[in-house]
């Protein structure tokens, strides 16, 4: 693999508040599907902020905030980066196949890099990593300056790059990444900064199926949703689904509680939403408060989310199944 990074020539110092996070997601398909072969995605704080695919060949700006603070020049380079890479990444998929002994098929090869900057510690982390056909394939583990091969068919890309690529990664990761990391929430420091606190509503589809805790609304990202039973927290036959972002650039998330009415009724089952914008919200599961079929809620709660892994496809590609929280890669070719 061969990857194309960013370079600058000033590293200012930008405030940059509470955790951070830069991310890009790049996914390789072979054709026969109805997806562009190619798609690259930047992600700032959990937001989308630039997209490429290989139906448009363009790089194009998805916020306000990147739009205002940076030219079309900006776009030409980085569209020129993408055609570069899109070329690379049929390069690799053929290879990966011939390794894996493929003739034909659908295959995807991912990629996800990124870092991170906790704005109180000043500590800060890196991660590059690949997929091929939904499972892991290779990634850098930043503590050893050392890329990880979880199978065999990565191992010959392994010795190549440990010798001739991860060093240059690891700085990388941790020291241009966060420049771009810096230089971003400086342009974006209204909108990443911003806090919209959640609407929180308890759903259910019929009294036999479970109470869902719905949060939406809500930024940034990240929130805890939790169920109390008596006041202590309940962890059996409690379900917390990931956080999905919203068609207004907010999220939402869910917390379905598996239990039987003649249960509730008889105890007091409360739904906490913890999110930065504000106090807990505390929400009393009672008959009153409860939102059924009959109000069309759950149908408009259903298409939000249709909607949203709509977006999340666009945005992911293809959604990655490797979830590490250290070590990972750009875009590259495996040789």
């Amino acid at each position: 693999f061969k990857v194309q990074r960013k370079t600058r020539k000033l590293r200012p110092k930008y405030p940059y508040g509470c955790s951070r996070s830069l991310q890009y997601f790049y996914t390789g398909v072979t054709r026969g599907i109805n997806f562009p072969e190619f798609t690259a995605v930047g992600m700032m704080d959990g937001e989308q902020f630039m997209y490429y695919d290989s139906n448009i060949r363009q790089a194009i700006p998805k916020v306000d905030w990147i739009k205002n603070n940076v030219g079309p020049e900006h776009w030409t380079r980085q569209t020129q980066i993408f055609q570069g890479t899109e070329a690379v990444y049929k390069v690799n998929i053929g290879t990966l196949m011939q390794r894996f002994n493929q003739s034909g098929g659908i295959h995807i090869v991912q990629f996800m890099y990124g870092c991170e900057l906790d704005g109180e510690t000043g500590v800060t982390d890196g991660y590059e990593q690949f997929g091929y056909d939904g499972a892991d394939f290779l990634y850098l583990d930043l503590r050893s300056t050392s890329w990880v091969a979880p199978v065999p068919q990565a191992v010959i890309t392994k010795q190549k790059w440990d010798v001739a690529d991860a060093e240059y990664t690891k700085n990388y990761l941790t020291h241009e990444c966060i420049y771009w990391l810096k230089k971003y929430v400086y342009y974006g420091m209204y909108s990443l900064e911003r806090k919209v606190p959640p609407q929180v509503s308890l759903l259910q589809t019929d009294p036999s199926s479970p109470v869902v805790c719905h949060a939406t609304g809500f930024y940034p990202d990240k929130v805890m949703i939790s169920w109390q039973k008596d006041g202590q927290d309940l962890h059996e036959d409690v379900h917390v689904n990931e956080t999905l972002p919203n068609h207004d650039r907010t999220f939402q998330k869910r917390a379905e509680l598996k239990v039987a009415p003649d249960v509730w009724k008889k105890n007091q089952f409360t739904c906490v939403v913890e999110h930065k914008s504000g106090d807990p919200i505390h929400m009393i599961l009672t008959d009153e408060k409860i939102r059924t079929n009959s109000n069309n809620v759950l149908f408009i709660i259903a298409g939000s989310v249709v909607a949203a892994l709509v977006l999340i496809a666009v945005v992911v590609g293809v959604v990655m199944v490797v979830k590490r929280r250290s070590g990972e890669r750009r875009s590259k070719q495996h040789q």
